[in-house]
């Protein structure tokens, strides 16, 4: 099968052109290098550099390549700045969202699988969080992200669109044997910070709040290695083509493992790893934080056939302080 991979040149997208590839599968990646590298994917992927509102550009990838399925990666990713510039997320992941499918249907390519979020979530009721639980958003991240979620159902309705929204957790890790891993630019993600924190490379990590309800008064998520959840792709990929765009399927899953680590283990696993030292500052408490985020993944489990190969905290850490303390 022929696979158009929007944003794969970053973090999560380059790891699912490497799971695709270890498959046997057809690539071509569409992304515009704002925030993804090019020398993240190997050599031999053709890489379209545009924006995915560029129809034209778009839609001759998937004809040129012959895409049987898109998997959108490509999209805005920071909750601190969905709120203080809203605009940035509703142009770059809804507006972009839709012109991206506009392209996909004119092409007539009938498979679509999107990177979602547990933001969508907003703040919990009931931990772990499954499938069913209420979907009220509080910013403007999240709310863009099940925006799109909403045009896929329809579309799925009126054009036969056959689609899976994955609801990522806490991506975190690298593949070490194809030496990739995650770089952001800020860096906002925990598990980076922790590390770039024992490399030296920032004077300390900021733990926001250690009066939360939870054992050791940190906050507690739910880590998923990023090549566990490009494999979800493949699962989710495998079934929207057996069951069709009826309505009555599920279309979103959960991505986690079910276990959550709070800030504190997730330091302590980077010391242990690693061999250095982690200097720590206490911080107020973030405004929108929960105390725990924990998924369900029951439904990926039963209907993808898919759960976390790499559930370990230690083997995540670990892979990811490979690549990062890579000479």
């Amino acid at each position: 099968m022929n696979v158009c991979v929007t944003g794969g040149a970053g973090y999560i997208g380059s790891h699912m052109v490497r799971v695709l590839l270890r498959a046997g599968h057809g690539v071509v990646v569409v992304d515009d290098l704002s925030s993804g590298h090019a020398d993240a994917l190997p050599a031999g992927v053709p890489l379209v550099r545009a924006d995915v509102r560029d129809a034209v550009a778009v839609g001759r990838a998937l004809r040129d390549h012959r895409a049987d399925a898109v998997f959108h990666f490509a999209s805005r990713i920071q909750v601190g700045e969905s709120v203080i510039n809203p605009r940035l997320y509703w142009r770059d992941n809804l507006a972009a969202g839709i012109a991206l499918l506009e392209a996909v249907l004119d092409a007539g390519v009938k498979r679509f699988v999107l990177s979602s979020t547990a933001a969508v979530y907003g703040d919990p009721i009931r931990v772990p969080l499954d499938e069913d639980h209420p979907t009220v958003p509080v910013n403007p991240y999240g709310a863009t992200k099940l925006a799109l979620e909403h045009v896929l159902a329809d579309y799925a309705r009126a054009y036969g669109l056959e689609y899976a929204a994955l609801r990522y957790f806490n991506a975190s890790g690298a593949d070490v044997e194809a030496g990739i891993g995650e770089r952001h630019d800020p860096e906002t993600h925990l598990l980076p910070i922790v590390l770039e924190a024992a490399l030296g490379k920032r004077p300390h990590v900021t733990i926001f709040g250690d009066d939360w309800d939870t054992p050791d008064g940190t906050c507690i998520r739910d880590y998923v290695h990023v090549t566990d959840l490009a494999e979800a792709h493949l699962a989710a990929l495998a079934y929207i083509g057996r069951s069709g765009a009826s309505a009555k399927d599920p279309h979103a899953f959960n991505l986690g493992t079910g276990r959550g680590y709070s800030v504190r283990e997730v330091i302590e696993s980077a010391k242990r790893i690693s061999g250095r030292d982690v200097p720590v500052v206490m911080g107020p408490r973030r405004a929108g934080d929960a105390p725990v985020l924990v998924a369900s993944a029951d439904r990926a489990r039963r209907v993808l056939g898919w759960e976390a190969k790499r559930p370990s905290l230690d083997e995540i850490v670990s892979d990811a302080w490979k690549w990062h303390s890579r000479a």
